[in-house]
């Protein structure tokens, strides 16, 4: 009895809401990369190690950073019926709804339109560092805008009593099937402005909310129950997640929903590094300086790494 109690104590959900995932997050800003042109493809690819691990560096700010968490969401219903409706601009979205309200409920149009802008900037002056951190961070909340469930206020089905489908949906799916997907998504072209094409991005996203709730819905009521789920051990902890059959038979159902939106994301991602170069004014990009980071900003990442470990993100789960 003891045995089971510690057993069962044990028993984790792979529910916890990472945002794409690392796993999908890192493939889809590695995969930017080739999209870019001659004059960047070199620089990027000589730092494709920095590009691929560091595209989960917002997740880890959540550990550490309390105003990071709306930054990869933004809960349509929680500011109008009609997205349409939602002021484009942040300046007016402030006015209309005030900063409490924007910090509760996403921000994540404007957080590209930010980092955006911050690229730009480490472009025109040549900063490696400041180029790299920016692009990575960029092609995060670019991953981001694609995940319909971080478009709506049942992030994680909470609502219509489907909990655990936010990490389902962009987590276990493409590290399930992501393997079989066709990743050739052209060259990167160029952005006239930045934010109209954020919010274009999120409003096909959000269109694609109804679907991914619906369906899973529909599934679990016609899928045996005693098959809905599996159990796999990890570091002598066992993991609950949802069994490879379910998660094919919603995957198909679904008809390529989850590789349509990480090819999406690499093209953007990608076409957003590019303008951002050209809006700098197109920069040799060889023989960058190389600024190294203010001891204290060193010292943020080491303390952001260490409450990363301890694994209490600050806000609500995305």
């Amino acid at each position: 009895m003891k045995r089971l109690t510690i057993l069962i104590a044990l028993i984790i959900p792979l529910f916890l809401c990472t945002s794409w995932g690392f796993f999908a997050h890192q493939r889809i800003n590695n995969l930017a990369i080739f999209t870019l042109p001659t004059g960047m493809i070199g620089f990027y690819k000589k730092n494709i190690k920095y590009i691929t691990e560091h595209a989960v560096d917002p997740d880890k700010r959540r550990y550490a950073d309390t105003l990071e968490a709306p930054r990869h969401y933004l809960d349509v219903e929680n500011y109008e019926k009609d997205i349409d409706s939602i002021p484009e601009k942040y300046n007016d979205a402030l006015a209309k709804y005030g900063l409490k309200h924007l910090n509760a409920n996403g921000i994540v149009p404007w957080q590209i339109q930010r980092t955006y802008y911050s690229l730009v900037k480490a472009f025109k002056t040549r900063d490696s560092i400041k180029i790299l951190k920016y692009s990575a961070d960029l092609g995060h909340y670019l991953g981001d805008a694609h995940v319909p469930l971080h478009t709506t206020n049942n992030h994680n089905g909470q609502l219509t009593n489907q909990v655990g489908i936010h990490a389902f949906w962009e987590s276990r799916l493409p590290e399930l099937f992501s393997t079989n997907y066709n990743f050739i998504v052209g060259k990167a072209i160029y952005i006239e402005n930045p934010l109209k094409e954020g919010w274009k991005i999120l409003k096909h996203t959000h269109s694609l909310v109804d679907t991914v709730l619906t369906f899973e819905a529909q599934l679990a009521n016609s899928f045996p129950s005693d098959k809905k789920y599996s159990f796999s051990e990890r570091n002598n902890t066992v993991l609950k997640q949802y069994s490879t059959a379910y998660s094919k038979a919603y995957h198909d159902k679904m008809e390529n929903m989850v590789e349509k939106q990480m090819r999406s994301a690499i093209l953007e991602i990608g076409s957003f590094w590019y303008s951002a170069w050209v809006d700098a004014g197109q920069p040799e990009l060889k023989n960058l300086i190389k600024i190294d980071l203010e001891p204290e900003e060193k010292k943020m990442e080491n303390d952001l790494e260490k409450k990363f470990q301890k694994g209490v993100p600050i806000g609500r789960e995305l």
